[in-house]
């Protein structure tokens, strides 16, 4: 590895930070630092880095733009944030086409950049924080669509081939909140995501006041720009901005129980939502049962849960990743205690 000046190096496509701060790396502002924060602009310059001993014998975390982490403490090892960018067009059929987007890539920005270009499928994805590598690690979804739908392939480097490789949609192992780059995290790097996008295809508009956000908009038929306006309208009334206040969104998991629990909890409180799953069973809105334990608004020093998201906690100033894991803990308890229900968390927790 080359010599650190001052705590700085630099090799070809790549730049290395000794004892960084992660502050300003994740949306939630807690205080974290890493060893090494190596940010690689070229990935062709993993080869190099992963013949180092450091990124042999340390952890290694591989980090975005940090808006699905809550860091409880300082990563030990190196932190490796892939920052190349770019978007290019492969193959273009007409009536759809391959999209190739580089991992370092703004994920709302490319959702963006393809409804100027005449794609159909990501619009209900807008205003998703995060990067496009990060989309396929936790299958990101919302208001009826999930990324995994519009993924060829991905392209990543593995750690125990010691090279590149593409991965197909059916090898990405996708499943609710999850992929196989989520559960081999340890294996996988995200380089580049490529995309089967359509010129057309029939709008998801059964989903979450949807209809009722382009009905308040004079929309009678919609376009994907539309659909992406109306979702963006109500995720910035339901969800707080990270760059006004920290969090990472969503905190917890929707919890998918047996249906016979379910189907219990439902007798006993006739207000929670449930939606049938394809294995039997049921998924349950983690946020409504947060918030009939009264943990809307609530909040323990600078650590609390957004008034206006009961999934979401968010950091008020000082909080720090520890306070906000303990409040998180509370929460879970509660809900087991008086529901029998396990939730999970979303994000990832260091």
């Amino acid at each position: 590895m080359p010599a650190l000046n001052s705590g700085l190096a630099q090799g070809d496509g790549y730049t290395i930070v000794e004892r960084a701060s992660l502050a300003g790396r994740n949306t939630f502002r807690v205080p974290a630092r890493a060893e090494l924060l190596i940010d690689v602009r070229k990935p062709a310059a993993l080869a190099e880095l992963f013949g180092y001993a450091a990124l042999k014998t340390q952890p290694l975390l591989v980090l975005g733009e940090g808006s699905n982490v809550l860091f409880t403490r300082d990563w030990p090892g190196v932190v490796l944030s892939i920052a190349a960018r770019g978007i290019a067009v492969p193959e273009d059929r007409g009536d759809a086409a391959r999209v190739r987007v580089e991992a370092g890539e703004n994920w709302n920005d490319f959702v963006r950049w393809s409804l100027a270009h005449g794609f159909a499928g990501l619009e209900n994805l807008v205003l998703i924080p995060g990067t496009v590598g990060a989309a396929p690690i936790q299958n990101i979804g919302a208001y009826g669509i999930e990324v995994r739908q519009f993924i060829a392939a991905v392209e990543a480097w593995d750690r125990r081939e010691a090279r590149l490789v593409r991965l197909d949609n059916a090898d990405c192992a996708f499943g609710y909140r999850d992929s196989r780059f989520k559960r081999e995290r340890e294996r996988y790097v995200v380089t580049a995501v490529e995309f089967e996008l359509p010129r057309e295809r029939a709008l998801r508009l059964d989903y979450a006041g949807v209809r009722e956000e382009l009905a308040a908009l004079g929309i009678d038929e919609p376009t994907p720009s539309n659909v992406a306006e109306a979702v963006a309208r109500l995720r910035t009334r339901k969800l707080p901005d990270p760059a006004v206040i920290g969090n990472a969104g969503s905190f917890f998991k929707n919890p998918i129980v047996a249906a016979g629990l379910a189907e219990r909890l439902r007798r006993e409180h006739p207000q929670l939502q449930a939606w049938p799953t394809e294995d039997g069973g049921a998924k349950l809105s983690a946020a409504w049962l947060i918030e009939s334990l009264g943990f809307k608004g609530a909040r323990e020093g600078d650590a609390g849960v957004s008034e206006r998201h009961a999934l979401v906690l968010v950091n008020h100033g000082s909080a720090s990743g520890a306070e906000l894991w303990a409040l998180a803990e509370r929460i879970r308890g509660r809900v087991r205690e008086c529901y029998d229900v396990v939730l999970e968390a979303e994000p990832l927790i260091v």
